[in-house]
């Protein structure tokens, strides 16, 4: 019965459902993309911690700047 009302009602059109799984599908790349994004910073506050706790000012800055 509910499949029937909802058709009656006019359910998602195929342009519609197709919307959706392509913004779905980016929605899913871009979660990837932050979390390579995060795992990345997160290697680079180590790399920047690790030179600041070994003190060499100048191979940090040039750290920084890259």
């Amino acid at each position: 019965m509910a499949k029937a009302l909802y058709g009656y009602v006019g359910g998602p059109s195929p342009e519609h459902a197709h919307e959706a799984a392509v913004l779905r599908r980016r929605i899913g790349d871009l979660e990837n993309e932050v979390l390579r994004l995060k795992a990345e910073n997160d290697g680079l506050l180590a790399r920047l911690a690790e030179t600041a706790h070994d003190g060499d000012l100048a191979e940090l800055l040039e750290s920084a700047a890259r």
